[in-house]
């Protein structure tokens, strides 16, 4: 049922986006730099494009922006949650080891404390 909800809003995305297309077909000019600028660096790049593809083109871009700051940003919590989840294993080994009977030789004191009493 969730998987054809999906379709459909998939679909209906799909045909938002196919109707901004048809709707902006005009071609207009995107430049790198605002004329008077481009003249005094002596740069003019200039292309044009479909209007459609400019906004296609700066949601895009804008997402990718967003994410790539959402990384960054996030960082910091992604190492202490590595470096947390190191010292965890780190104890968990060192539980597991004093666990062992075997590996640890016993202290006195707790040799007598566990040592049954004879009765008499």
């Amino acid at each position: 049922m969730l998987r054809y909800l999906r379709y459909a809003f998939i679909a209906m995305l799909l045909v938002l986006l196919l109707t901004v297309a048809l709707a902006n077909r005009t071609v207009v000019p995107v430049r790198f730099l605002p004329e008077d600028v481009g003249a005094l660096f002596g740069v003019n790049w200039q292309m044009e494009l479909p209007l459609f593809l400019v906004m296609l083109g700066g949601v895009v871009a804008g997402v990718l922006i967003g994410f790539t700051w959402e990384w960054l940003r996030e960082h910091k919590y992604r190492r202490t949650a590595s470096q947390r989840g190191k010292e965890l294993a780190r104890l968990e080994r060192e539980i597991e080891v004093m666990r062992d009977s075997t590996s640890v030789p016993k202290d006195e004191i707790l040799t007598l404390i566990e040592k049954p009493r004879k009765a008499g």
